[in-house]
């Protein structure tokens, strides 16, 4: 860890160096104070460029230290850059989030390469910017903006962030010779704005009304109440002086590291860092080299996957047994970039890119060049041992074999081929070019490099990685078999389908079980429970009489083309014609006991798969449900709620 200071004529250089993101610790806080000490010292200096070495500006605070106030504190770093009583130049590379563009906000300028991207995610940790990120980004782009960008949490682009005046300029290349060239240019013409902290009567003016409105609408997409903070902070931007709006900043701040939520959503963070990082045999071994990738089956599933590829840059063919199911399938996938298009999330040109990287086949020795055979066909295993006895003969050898099941043996898949160490699980969950969970599933054969590789295509897809070991189901879907075996009990007894899916709602899952059973299709359990020889009775009898779910129209709910959910008397009387064959005394079921029940078998399962060596980690537990199932994510998973707060939230449902 260093930090460097250079001399380019009258401009210093600041160059922060500690890998691999340059976050802002103590000691390099300490580091930072002392170069722009010097430069303020040396007269024959005239401004400062910011910048950081290695392939990022400064990606956040130290997140080690939240809740820990060690001087000196980023305020007083940032403070003392914005009194140097010389102008300042942040240039901006990689990623600048959090604390890194608060510390940029304490330069007179920023300018940024064109692949950079700033953000304040704070919010995704339940917590605001601590550092001015509210205060001053409100000076320098208005309310709306600011809150857009600190009450997501979502990265921004350079370009955008300079179309709304985040960024002063953008460059393709040599990203520093640029930033002293601009600044020398501003010193020359005499253009030096005052600090950002002092630009509040500058700022653009702002609708109160449409605040409001759009801080509601971020607390609804977050499925928390954390933006609010960053809202409030915000309005005492507009209406506070600036040294009152930043105390009040840091005592949201402060408020917020004190909230269990904080910890919940701080568990994660850790969790999924830890999942994705490569332990092991797996850490030792080098990734091999994938270019070309080909899906097995263009359903749902498998033109998912083949765009998730595509949109991460990959050539995708995508094989199906028939021109009519390929084409099928093609349709599907230009239809999906259509909507995307006429949302206005993806550009046509863009969409048209993407599309153009996957072709179609029908010709199984067409996959022979492929680096990465991913088979996404029906869920059924002698299928499944077929395609991979004839994956076998036409694969090029050090091709990785993927199965895509969420439930079979991946040890019985691999052994239908003469090479087991090429095969694994890579469980995408639907839909795969949406969903950011990918369960990897490792073979009792399955090859370090092979992990190694999935491991680092998961970051390229923009994926959340959590390596998985072989049984029934994995970790995510037989955790939920055993919540699913208490659903049906409950609803024998007496609970509704809407009651059970208002009691998951408030809990705070973005949608109960029942309801998100009929969006998957009820078809999908009936067929696993005939595969293994069980049965459930009431889903079973839903199935068979054709309510599969809201692809039929109907299942636990009726549909119309609104796609709403209905209740459906019929579906009551399903209920009480079985609960009454089987001696079962209906009752009024409580909320509480409806989450308890469902819960606690969920995690009693979850403890097995741990003592099994399914799950390395309690917190890969926690993020396969978080990322995949839609765990609320401010109670930080199933495993870290059972261990922390449930026993205290049973407590104040006593009170």
């Amino acid at each position: 860890m260093k930090v460097d200071i250079e001399k380019f004529g009258r401009i210093a250089v600041i160059t922060i160096d500690r890998p691999p993101v340059n976050a802002l610790s103590q000691a390099l806080r300490k580091l930072i104070e002392v170069r722009l000490d010097e430069a303020a010292g040396d007269e024959a200096v005239k401004g400062v460029v910011l910048a950081c070495a290695g392939r990022t500006f400064v990606a956040g605070a130290d997140i080690e230290e939240l809740g820990e106030v060690r001087p000196p504190t980023l305020h007083a770093v940032i403070d003392k850059l914005e009194a140097l009583g010389k102008p300042s130049v942040a240039a901006l590379h990689g990623t600048a989030l959090g604390g890194g563009l608060e510390l940029a906000l304490g330069c007179t300028f920023r300018v940024a390469s064109r692949d950079a991207q700033l953000g304040l995610p704070e919010v995704k940790l339940g917590l605001l910017p601590g550092a001015g990120g509210t205060v001053r980004t409100t000076y320098l782009i208005g309310a709306e903006a600011t809150l857009k960008l600190a009450g997501s949490g979502n990265m921004m682009g350079a370009e955008a962030a300079q179309g709304i005046g985040l960024v002063d300029a953008v460059f393709d290349n040599d990203l520093v010779a640029n930033a002293i060239r601009f600044l020398s240019d501003k010193i020359d013409a005499d253009d030096i704005p005052p600090p950002v902290s002092r630009r509040r009567e500058a700022m653009p003016a702002c609708d109160p009304q449409a605040l409001e409105s759009l801080t509601a609408e971020l607390c609804r997409k977050a499925r928390s109440s954390a933006p609010e903070l960053a809202a409030q902070s915000v309005r005492n931007a507009l209406t506070l002086s600036f040294e009152d709006a930043m105390a009040e900043e840091r005592r949201l701040f402060e408020t917020a590291t004190g909230n269990p939520r904080f910890g919940a959503l701080r568990h994660l963070f850790f969790a999924e860092r830890a999942a994705a990082k490569p332990s092991g045999d797996v850490a030792e071994a080098e990734p091999r080299a994938v270019q070309a990738v080909a899906v097995i089956g263009a359903g749902t599933m498998g033109s998912g996957i083949a765009m998730a590829f595509a949109n991460s840059g990959f050539d995708v063919i995508v094989r199906e047994t028939d021109e009519a199911a390929l084409k099928r399938g093609m349709e599907r996938i230009a239809d999906t970039y259509e909507r995307s298009v006429k949302r206005g999330s993806l550009s046509a040109e863009e969409a048209g890119r993407r599309k153009a990287r996957i072709a179609g086949t029908v010709a199984i020795a067409d996959l022979a060049s492929a680096d990465l055979i991913i088979e996404a066909a029906f869920e059924d295993m002698a299928v499944k041992k077929t395609i991979f006895a004839e994956l076998d003969a036409v694969a090029r050898q050090g091709a990785i074999l993927a199965t895509n099941t969420s439930y079979l043996d991946v040890n019985a898949i691999a052994r239908s081929t003469t090479r087991p160490a090429d095969v694994l699980g890579l469980h995408f969950f639907s839909p795969a070019n949406v969903m950011t969970l990918l369960e990897i599933v490792r073979g009792d054969q399955t090859a370090p490099d092979v992990l190694a590789t999935a491991l680092k295509l998961a970051r390229r897809l923009g994926k959340q990685p959590v390596v998985v070991g072989v049984c029934h189901g994995f970790v995510g879907n037989r955790m939920l078999q055993a919540r699913n075996a208490a659903l049906s009990q409950l609803l024998l007894e007496g609970a509704t389908p809407d009651q059970i899916d208002a009691a998951f709602r408030a809990f705070g899952w973005p949608m109960g079980p029942c309801q998100m059973q009929d969006l998957a299709g009820l078809d999908i359990g009936w067929r696993n429970r005939k595969a293994l020889g069980e049965t459930d009775a009431l889903p079973d009898r839903l199935c068979e009489l054709g309510r599969l779910g809201q692809k039929a129209g109907k299942g636990w709910y009726l549909y119309d083309d609104s796609r709403k959910p209905q209740s459906d008397p019929e579906v009551d009387a399903i209920i009480a014609e079985i609960a009454e064959r089987g001696g079962i005394a209906r009752r009024v079921v409580t909320d509480a006991e409806i989450i308890e029940r469902t819960h606690g078998p969920m995690i009693e399962e979850g403890r097995r798969i741990l003592d099994e060596g399914i799950a390395a980690r309690s917190s890969d537990i926690d993020v396969v449900w978080a990322h995949g199932y839609g765990f609320p994510r401010d109670l930080g998973g199933p495993m870290y709620w059972d261990d922390h707060l449930r026993a205290s939230a049973q407590e104040k449902k006593k009170v």
